[in-house]
């Protein structure tokens, strides 16, 4: 039970949630039931796979450590998402998307900044660092904006919440596939400046010394492959379970995806954030909240786009709802606005806990 709990960490009491999923889900139960222990059995599977990813990024040095972190640092929603495409849920997939982006900039960096600020008069974080995050994810948003004001200026609609928007016009599916690519080039593009050109910038404090406890790459492989299936395991039945259970509880599949899945498919990662606030490490805490939400917009996003091209009924555009456009230009704003100056303080972090609230109340009565 030891060496369970030394791998899963916080998360072991909530082990016995993935049989109990899939007993559930072969037994035909309730669909809100299966919707909410599958939920919970994502959470520790997700926590061991960021686990084997920074074990692994340990082994191979800071440049491929990055790719790693880049590619599976947010991979339980990717797989979410993944499952959702293949299911057509393409409304689904773009509130997941939002979801996580107000996740982290508002929900993650507001438990950091009002746990870490607490007793405090004010708290300190790389302003140089943090500003690049929030600039690059700035301009990620503006990309995903445009296709919808495309389509506006032509006469075209936005999504609806109560329906699939499968109808869109070739010349936006030919656009967004030509976005991904660029958003794409541009993540990569971050990720040579922050850990080649500008390494000292982003890891000022950095060692290349490999912790004697550290993992070996074999165990560190097969743990994030096992991992893996894991969660492709407990995503898979989450999402067929989302329009029944969303029924059931009297919460519309956009809110249950926006917040509660989004939530859960974070869950390990935000509790690192608050964790290292609290110890004061800041830097940290920041960039993984504003870096996450980066991930999200320049890497999951345009993957799922791509991977529309050949999951699912046809192209998923990027072309999102009035509520999540508006939600997520005043999130990046926000973030940009508070990372400017490289401090700031627990009542900040209560102000965007409080925007948070609101987005949720609003998607509630959506």
């Amino acid at each position: 039970m030891t060496a369970v709990r030394s791998i899963f960490g916080w998360t072991t009491f909530l082990l016995p949630a993935i049989p109990l999923a899939i007993a559930l889900e072969v037994g035909h139960a309730l669909a809100a039931a299966i919707f909410f222990i599958s939920a919970i059995g994502v959470i520790p599977t997700a926590s061991l796979m960021g686990r084997a990813t920074e074990e692994l990024a340990e082994r191979s040095g800071p440049g491929i450590g990055g790719l790693l972190n880049v590619t599976f640092g947010n991979a339980p929603e990717l797989i979410i998402a993944l499952f959702a495409l293949n299911k057509g849920l393409q409304e689904v997939v773009k509130a997941l998307i939002i979801g996580s982006i107000l996740g982290n900039l508002l929900l993650v960096m507001g438990a950091a900044f009002l746990v870490g600020g607490w007793g405090k008069e004010r708290l300190k974080f790389v302003a140089e660092a943090a500003s690049a995050q929030a600039t690059m994810l700035l301009l990620a948003v503006v990309a995903l904006v445009l296709p919808a004001m495309f389509l506006l200026a032509n006469g075209g609609d936005l999504p609806q919440l109560a329906e699939e928007a499968t109808n869109f016009p070739t010349a936006v599916e030919q656009m967004s596939f030509a976005v991904a690519i660029v958003l794409l080039l541009s993540y990569f593009a971050g990720l040579w400046f922050s850990l080649k050109t500008h390494r000292d910038v982003f890891n000022p404090d950095s060692e290349d010394e490999t912790p004697e406890d550290a993992w070996s790459v074999k165990r560190s492989v097969l743990v994030l492959a096992g991992a893996g299936v894991a969660v492709g395991v407990m995503s898979e039945i989450l999402v067929g379970s989302i329009e029944e259970a969303s029924k059931g509880i009297g919460l519309s599949p956009f809110f249950v995806s926006l917040i509660i899945v989004a939530i859960v498919g974070n869950a390990a990662e935000h509790w690192v954030a608050v964790l290292v606030a609290r110890k004061d490490k800041m830097d940290l805490a920041v960039n993984i909240a504003i870096g996450s939400s980066a991930q999200i917009a320049l890497f999951v996003a345009p993957v799922l786009v791509l991977a529309s091209f050949v999951l699912g009924p046809g192209p998923m555009p990027l072309v999102f709802n009035g509520y999540e456009l508006g939600a997520m230009l005043f999130a990046v704003l926000i973030a940009n606005f508070l990372t400017q100056e490289g401090e700031s303080n627990w009542f900040e972090g209560v102000q965007l806990l409080s925007l948070y609230a609101v987005f949720g109340l609003v998607f509630y009565f959506a």
